[in-house]
């Protein structure tokens, strides 16, 4: 992914308003980012646990999604994988994230939903550079490409929902 600005991040949100997009808190040392390895930026919103953002890029566009952490799993302990990269947590470290769906669809109500890694640092694992405190990433025979496109496709996937 390459280097996105704040202007950037903050207009690319497809299922929020201006206003909230110009409200929410982005993630420290957007220059110092890992780029190279990131497939989206994800962050959790320090002031409010229960949100969280993804930005990445689609057809040479930067699409963001403001994401809400689903109530039945704050603060819950449970194990499960990440939808997105496959890698197992221990605890709270996957939660089922929901986004507004754009449009009309997401002021009627509708949302789509995915478990993903709470911390939202999926690329970091998938390509090592981020290990979990426990769990960990199953053995595969895919290349780490191969795992990386998966990720990617499965990632379109949910925006792609999100924005019909």
């Amino acid at each position: 992914m390459q280097a996105v600005s704040e202007r950037e991040i903050r207009a690319s949100f497809v299922n929020c308003s201006k206003g909230e997009a110009t409200r929410m808190a982005l993630p420290r040392g957007l220059a110092e980012q890992p780029w190279d390895d990131l497939d989206f930026l994800g962050w959790c919103d320090p002031g409010a646990p229960d949100r969280g953002y993804l930005v990445t890029e689609r057809g040479g566009e930067v699409v963001g999604v403001a994401l809400r952490l689903s109530a039945q799993h704050r603060g819950g302990l449970h194990r499960g994988m990440c939808s997105l990269c496959l890698t197992t947590h221990p605890g709270s470290g996957v939660s089922l994230m929901t986004a507004r769906r754009a449009g009309q669809a997401g002021r009627d109500g509708n949302s789509v939903g995915l478990y993903v890694c709470t911390d939202l640092a999926c690329s970091l694992y998938v390509r090592g550079k981020k290990i979990p405190d426990l769990g960990g990433r199953l053995e595969e025979s895919l290349t780490v490409e191969e795992q990386i496109d998966r990720t990617r496709t499965k990632l379109s996937a949910f925006l792609n929902k999100v924005m019909a």
